[in-house]
């Protein structure tokens, strides 16, 4: 089953634009399976097929001139040396919509991009589904701990799969194929517990000596694999907002799962339960509305322009969507009940910024909508995240 993707749209629009287009995102978020459908007349030829990759490395022009009309190219990064000549024979040509690249390492298909198609190419980053492609197609959880424990990667609900033995697959996959692929990892245990680890810190500033240390490496090492932890789109990390308000700010940037299922099951999460009462129910509510706000933000083809601010003497906005000059506040809160505490900590923040701050925002676990001081609180249900990240 097909469910259809925000991003087509954003995907179309590019291919009419720009002779190369390029899809990268994690691993079994839809890429191949979004541009297929996008394109279903297009040749398309997967170089993780040894066949096609060899015959790639070994004759690149001769196979380029079997895809004289264009194709789709999936996970290209495997083969760099095509990236040079697809420049070339783009330029002969000059028109748009000639390829279209997906690719599930950053660091591999971006690099190729960076040095043989900078200015030829548009980049669309595809995360797994958001809950409103999830509610058109009749699969949005109904509770909030089943929406968490699911996560909203395409083959769970592709295919009605039970979440916790495919996200081991995943994972026990990821680690063996693209790890390996982008750092020496000499004991695979030893990765799988670093990211239990950052599992354990969705939501937190990261400190990366503390993480080096629980999970017996050195700090050199773990930079190292959140890097590939973020070129894989496996975690994001949140800057802190530079505008200071005449405050001492926090300058470490904020880890979160770009998927709560994934999360969860590095937790050791067993079943939605076991969610009501655990104790980063609230960070992993946390990391599912960041994750939201990103994926739209991606689909229509945008980078991040999400922040988080946090002072020096503990006042803090969970996040902050810059929007020009101004600054629109969110707070997040996992709890069901909306008391006056949930709102100090915006309306501290709209006072101290003045004019620059935008409409503010209250997301939370319950089921009541109402407006406070002008600060909107919204169930998570209804949560809009393109009209949050409309301009202010």
């Amino acid at each position: 089953m097909y469910i259809p993707r925000e991003a087509e749209a954003t995907l179309r629009h590019l291919v009419r634009g720009y002779p190369v287009v390029a899809v990268t995102g994690p691993r079994q978020s839809g890429k191949s399976t979004l541009v297929r459908h996008a394109f279903p007349s297009r040749p398309y030829v997967s170089l993780e097929d040894p066949d096609q990759r060899e015959f790639a490395e070994s004759d690149p022009r001769g196979f380029l001139d079997r895809l004289a009309e264009g194709a789709i190219l999936d996970e290209a990064q495997r083969c760099p040396v095509l990236f040079s000549y697809l420049q070339t024979r783009v330029d002969e040509r000059r028109r748009p919509g000639q390829f279209i690249l997906t690719g599930s390492q950053q660091f591999g298909l971006l690099s190729g991009i960076t040095q043989s198609l900078a200015g030829r190419v548009a980049l669309l980053v595809l995360l797994p589904m958001t809950r409103g492609e999830l509610r058109r197609a009749g699969k949005a959880a109904d509770r909030l701990e089943e929406a968490l424990f699911q996560g909203a990667y395409p083959p769970i609900f592709d295919r009605d799969l039970e979440p916790r033995p495919w996200y081991g697959n995943y994972v026990r996959t990821y680690l063996e194929r693209d790890v390996r692929q982008l750092v020496n990892v000499r004991d695979l245990t030893v990765f799988q517990r670093f990211l239990r680890l950052c599992a354990g810190r969705t939501g937190q500033l990261l400190n990366l000596s503390s993480l080096a240390s629980d999970a017996g490496v050195t700090h050199n090492t773990a930079r190292a694999w959140i890097s590939v932890l973020e070129a894989s789109y496996i975690v994001h990390l949140l800057p802190p907002h530079h505008r200071n308000f005449n405050k001492r700010l926090v300058r470490t940037p904020k880890l979160y799962f770009l998927d709560t299922g994934l999360a969860a099951w590095l937790l050791g999460i067993q079943d939605p339960g076991q969610l009501a009462t655990h104790p980063l129910r609230g960070a992993l509510f946390e990391t599912w509305v960041i994750a939201e706000l990103l994926k739209t933000r991606f689909n229509a083809g945008e980078t991040s322009n999400l922040y988080f601010w946090r002072d020096r003497s503990g006042h803090e906005i969970d996040l902050l969507i810059e929007q020009g000059t101004r600054l629109t506040p969110v707070e997040i809160k996992a709890g069901q009940t909306l008391n006056r505490d949930c709102f100090r900590g915006l309306e501290f923040w709209r006072k101290l910024a003045g004019d620059e701050a935008g409409p503010a925002w209250l997301i939370h676990g319950g089921d009541a909508r109402q407006v406070r001081a002008g600060i909107e609180a919204v169930p998570w249900k209804e949560m809009d995240p393109a009209r949050m990240l409309a301009p202010a």
